[in-house]
């Protein structure tokens, strides 16, 4: 929306750069839309539109403030349009603008008193994504990864919680579409660091642990959907039933431990519906909310070595 009055002044590239607003660019002068924007006498106004290599808006980009210190200032999303705006206390900043699959941009703005700093059209280039890592077979590090879950407790709060033994497996292909993974959580593991709700957790209620003691999940389809993102689809079996569950994942790429070892890293989401495992006890509230949400959302930070 704010496309039209953002200034001529260009900015194209990653580097980083200086604008500043002197008497002539006041903001609410000459009746445009700025016109109509109340600023503190103290303050001015930083904008900037944000767009890919094709001239289009990247609208999931965030930007942030900082002022000369390093502290936010401000931060947040874009518009549909990919242009931002932002009432500011007049000085020096610092503007980051970030995007998946982009290179970050950098610039340095200078807002006057009651002035309008415009920096134009920032063009993001698009980051080239991490290197894959080499095909073979790698094992889960349990001690440097996670299996977490967040459930929604009396439809106010959440309820944090984690699986706290798990081990896996994955064969990577000569094409990552290729690969394979294996992963087994041990459900008595559950821990939401509360005792009593975690033995509830573990009764024929829920996971029901001595009927089923393992969670386990196998895939072997590794969908690209672009730059570091893909898609790995494959059943999971919880509470006797298996269904078909994909994991959003992203892929953080290669990397050394502290003894020269090499490690992968990814994260990974999906959610659960509890009634699709048959997990689906309940109980209401007075006023008819249920005490635990029929969704799980599942939230892994994983980390894998080469096998020994």
């Amino acid at each position: 929306m704010f496309g039209r009055w953002l200034g001529d002044r260009t900015n194209r590239g990653g580097g980083a750069g200086r604008i500043a607003v002197g008497q002539a660019a006041r903001a609410g002068r000459g009746g445009g839309p700025m016109s109509a924007v109340a600023v503190p006498p103290s303050a001015g106004v930083l904008s900037c539109r944000v767009l890919d290599p094709v001239n289009e808006p990247v609208r999931h980009a965030e930007f942030a403030v900082s002022d000369a210190m390093g502290r936010k200032v401000v931060g947040g999303g874009l518009d549909p349009y990919g242009s931002f705006v932002a009432t500011v206390p007049a000085g020096d900043y610092r503007l980051a603008v970030s995007a998946e699959g982009f290179t970050p941009y950098r610039a340095n703005a200078t807002v006057g008193e009651s002035a309008h700093a415009s920096l134009g059209d920032v063009m993001l280039q698009i980051a080239p994504p991490p290197a894959l890592p080499e095909p073979g077979d790698w094992e889960l590090d349990p001690l440097h990864s996670s299996v977490a879950f967040t459930a929604r407790h009396i439809g106010l709060a959440r309820i944090h919680g984690r699986f706290n033994s798990f081990a896996g497996a994955i064969r990577l292909g000569e094409r990552m579409e290729e690969s394979a993974m294996h992963v087994v959580i041990d459900a008595a593991s559950i821990d939401t660091a509360v005792k009593m709700r975690d033995d509830h957790l573990r009764s024929g209620d829920f996971l029901d642990v001595e009927r089923f003691p393992t969670m386990e999940f196998y895939s072997d389809r590794f969908v690209h959907k672009g730059g570091s993102r893909w898609a790995i689809s494959g059943g999971l079996t919880l509470h006797g039933v298996t269904r078909t569950v994909t994991l959003e994942t992203e892929y953080l790429g290669v990397g050394h431990g502290l003894e020269g070892e090499t490690r992968v890293a990814c994260r990974a989401s999906t959610e659960l519906h509890r009634d699709d495992f048959t997990i689906n006890w309940q109980t209401m509230l007075a006023r008819g909310i249920a005490a635990v949400g029929p969704s799980i959302s599942i939230g892994l930070d994983i980390q894998v070595l080469p096998k020994s």
